[in-house]
């Protein structure tokens, strides 16, 4: 079994060349000391640090996972030592404002570094993969003493944070929880008490505290969404008592053995409000759409390592001889056997997923730069535009980067054949850890609900419409801009139709039957656009070192027919 190691050549041609990073970084005044010297010093050092002390553990992590007693929990052998010198050698505050002890980079690096360690080893990132969202959240929300407390240690990784938000009986529908909070006659604190489940990390022994951020309901709130309110509520508190928050147990799951998920159970504990009172959701929203964002490049990260291990195996596996056209046959050398890698169909499953990781790792550090620009472009225009773009592709890629790592694993541990069925090889783990990422932080239904109803109905699909738009001009090639342009103009009067059928009787409920569907259209025209720009401006090799690697023509062989498919389901449901 080989460890995954990341390829920081690659992803920096990517970053650097294919989509301008650095040159667009370097262009808002916050970054203005940023070029592609410091981007490639932090990725090379960063594959170094992942490849040497986190891929490794991996396996370990998977074989023990970790163990609960008395309301402790331990994390596998190794774990604790690496997440030490994780945060204390600044990985986990790159993108922290430097005046919380973060390093100020632009969240374009702890993206790719973050879509690393997922590959390396997803139960082990699980534990900082929180931490970005927890900072902006307090960060944005918090009180000034709270901030004072707490935004510097999780800023720099010290302290782990948590997202308490499901309950048994909930599930995604956030209007049913049931957690209270009491106002205390101090007027400062809140009494927390309620049980959540599904706490990743909610106890362990990797970081010294633990802060837990709480969705809770006051005694005299609205029912629903809009009677919840945001508390933090630490493990220890600043005289070293421990508060009263309990760990009853922790999953046993299918993957990600190494992340301790908990079922956590609050007893008066103390607490206070992030945010105003039942004004919680909107706290949240920013720590769950950074966790949308980490999901998928916890696909992006596992597909790569199937990808790795794949590509590995089926240039060693010998099996039968390789069927080869005409033209090549009077090269043959007279074996029996070929390496697999070059039978036409292990080709095709290694070619395609290869560019899925290529094209999804493309839409992900835009989305990274966009956010990066949402913030910090000088020009307000250019900012509305940023944000508009990370709206609109959130939901995608945390639903498809996640669908298609699953499938594309599968896809992947049948080229090991028996061998992939076996945990020596190290494939099937990646499905196992992989198949989480389709549900948790809003299942792929609830994304594309969101999409349809948050994102493209409200102003009938206009911001969509003006990004395809934008896309098309970064595409020169006749050919594929020609395919792109009437991908994008079925997506227009589908969507248009998708708004008219809104406003009548039902036609929300209609609707709900080609959500998915319509996600899927607009992933594949995203999609499209990757496979464009890679063929334009990079070098690309593929799956098999050999043979040159076209990015569009694999998009259109094996890519685009999806395309066609979901436009027919929708136009059926439509008519």
């Amino acid at each position: 079994m080989s460890n995954y190691a990341p390829d920081s050549q690659e992803v920096l041609q990517l970053f650097n060349h294919v989509l301008n990073g650095s040159a667009r970084i370097k262009e808002m005044p916050h970054f203005a000391e940023f070029d592609e010297d410091l981007s490639s010093q932090i990725l090379e050092e960063a594959a170094k640090f992942i490849t040497n002390a986190i891929s490794p553990l991996n396996a370990i992590g998977d074989s023990q996972g970790c163990s609960y007693q008395s309301g402790e929990v331990k994390t596998p052998p190794g774990f604790a030592s690496a997440y030490k010198e994780f945060w204390q050698s600044g990985w986990a505050s790159l993108s922290a404002d430097t005046e919380h002890g973060g390093q100020g980079l632009p969240l374009a690096l702890e993206f790719i570094v973050y879509e690393w360690l997922s590959g390396a080893n997803h139960g082990w990132t699980m534990a900082p993969g929180l931490l970005h969202g927890a900072y902006e959240t307090l960060k944005h929300h918090g009180s000034q003493s709270l901030i004072d407390q707490y935004l510097g240690k999780i800023a720099t990784g010290e302290w782990l944070a948590t997202m308490c938000i499901t309950e048994a009986h909930a599930g995604s529908d956030l209007g049913l929880l049931q957690t209270k909070a009491h106002k205390e006659p101090d007027g400062q604190t809140y009494s927390i008490s309620g049980t959540k489940i599904f706490i990743s990390g909610g106890e362990h022994d990797l970081s010294e505290n633990i802060v837990h951020l709480v969705l809770a309901r006051l005694n005299d709130a609205p029912k629903g969404t809009k009677g919840l309110s945001l508390f933090l509520v630490p493990k220890f508190y600043d005289d070293g008592s421990r508060s009263a928050v309990h760990c009853e147990r922790i999953e046993e799951k299918m993957g990600i053995h190494a992340s301790p998920t908990c079922v956590m159970r609050f007893e008066n504990a103390k607490g206070w409000l992030i945010g105003e009172e039942n004004k919680g959701l909107n706290a949240m929203f920013l720590m769950m759409n950074a966790a949308r964002l980490h999901v998928a490049l916890q696909g992006i990260g596992l597909l790569d390592a199937a990808v790795q291990k794949s590509v590995a195996y089926a240039h060693e596996r010998k099996q039968f001889k390789a069927p080869k056209p005409q033209s090549l046959l009077s090269n043959e050398t007279g074996q029996n056997t070929s390496s697999i890698i070059e039978h036409p169909q292990i080709r095709k499953i290694l070619d395609k997923n290869a560019c899925l990781v290529k094209a999804f790792r493309l839409l992900a550090y835009q989305t990274a730069l966009m956010l990066d620009t949402s913030k910090h472009h000088p020009d307000e225009a250019t900012r509305i535009k940023a944000q508009q773009w990370s709206n609109i592709v959130t939901p995608i890629l945390k639903a498809s980067c996640t669908q298609n790592a699953f499938d594309g694993i599968s896809e992947c541990l049948q080229v090991f054949g028996g061998h992939g069925y076996v945990s020596e090889w190290g494939i099937e783990q990646h499905l196992r850890d992989s198949r989480i990422a389709m549900i948790y932080e809003g299942t792929n239904e609830i994304q594309a609900i969101d999409l349809m109803t948050r994102k493209v109905l409200p102003d009938q699909g206009l911001a969509l419409f003006s990004i395809l738009n934008d896309l098309l001009g970064d595409v020169k090639d006749s050919h594929s801009s020609k395919v792109l342009r009437e991908m994008y103009e079925q997506i227009q009067v589908i969507t248009e139709s998708c708004v008219h059928l809104s406003t009548e009787t039902d036609g929300l409920y209609r609707l709900n039957w080609i959500m998915q569907e319509y996600l899927k259209l607009l992933t594949t025209g995203l999609l499209g656009w990757s496979c464009a720009l890679l063929e334009e401006r990079s070098q690309s090799k593929g799956s098999n070192s050999q043979h040159d690697f076209k990015p569009w023509n694999t998009f259109q062989r094996w890519l685009l027919p999806e395309f066609q498919k979901n436009l027919q389901i929708i136009r059926d449901e439509l008519k």
